[in-house]
């Protein structure tokens, strides 16, 4: 009896330690947690769309790009940490609607169909869509020319928007294409007779490389770029973003950025 009291004694020691051992680790998780809580150290995920220059795009393993150099200053200035998600830019929004996204950066155009389910920042970048063709096309020079020609576009993009609501009154055929490489291409094979962009992100790609294409005409709108976040959702991240994008405007680091890119604007 003596001996099974002493086991039963030292079996209730072994335990009780145990529980404290454990309750002891437990609050330290705890601690933890509350010192770089998730608030603190969850980066906000941004989505981008790198096929995207001089806006977005991967340059030896790096993004980069004016929204990419423009957000990551907004970030540092508001002190929040920023985690990028390249995807095919008509992903995006869907994206921030399931959850997967926080806020967006990729030269998206500020319309009011977006608006119904996102809220965007002050505007950033004043763009507008213009037609490109092949350098030797002579025929295309205003959408009053594409009466019977193939119009290439990107999908998802207010570019694939003019010219869905404009095709029965030019008569043109719409392709759609994930990125903009592969519209460009389409018209640089013949394959298509023009294509619809964004004037900054076709001028720098044609100078940046031989495409063989041009712009012609007038611009067909007057786009402006802004940052978004989900409708209703993150609004204190949003006002940041206002704030910082004012402050860079003032200090005149914005300038400095789109002159990396853009040195004529």
């Amino acid at each position: 009896m003596k001996k099974f009291g002493l086991f039963s004694l030292l079996l209730i020691f072994v335990f009780v330690l145990a529980a404290c051992g454990s309750e002891e680790s437990s609050g330290s998780d705890s601690d933890t947690g509350g010192e770089n809580g998730s608030e603190e150290t969850t980066a906000y995920r941004v989505g981008i769309d790198t096929t995207y220059p001089p806006f977005e795009f991967e340059e030896n393993g790096e993004y980069t790009g004016i929204d990419i150099d423009l957000i990551n200053a907004i970030a540092e200035n508001q002190d929040f940490e920023i985690e990028f998600n390249p995807m095919d830019f008509g992903g995006i929004i869907p994206a921030m609607q399931a959850g997967q996204l926080d806020v967006a950066i990729a030269g998206m155009s500020i319309t009011e169909d977006r608006k119904k389910v996102v809220d965007f920042s002050d505007p950033y970048f004043d763009a507008g869509l213009t037609l490109v063709v092949q350098e030797e096309n002579e025929e295309i020079s205003s959408p009053e020319d594409l009466a019977g020609k193939t119009v290439a576009v990107k999908k998802g993009t207010t570019g694939a928007t003019w010219a869905n609501e404009h095709r029965d009154e030019y008569g043109m055929e719409v392709v759609q294409f994930n990125d903009s490489p592969a519209m460009f291409q389409e018209v640089t094979n013949g394959n298509a007779d023009v294509l619809i962009e964004d004037y900054p992100v076709i001028a720098y790609a044609i100078s940046q490389n031989d495409l063989g294409l041009k712009t012609v005409g007038d611009r067909l709108n007057g786009d402006q770029y802004g940052i978004a976040v989900l409708k209703g959702e993150n609004q204190d991240l949003l006002e940041k973003i206002n704030t910082g994008l004012q402050e860079l405007r003032d200090s005149g680091e914005y300038d400095e950025i789109l002159n990396k890119y853009l040195s004529e604007e």
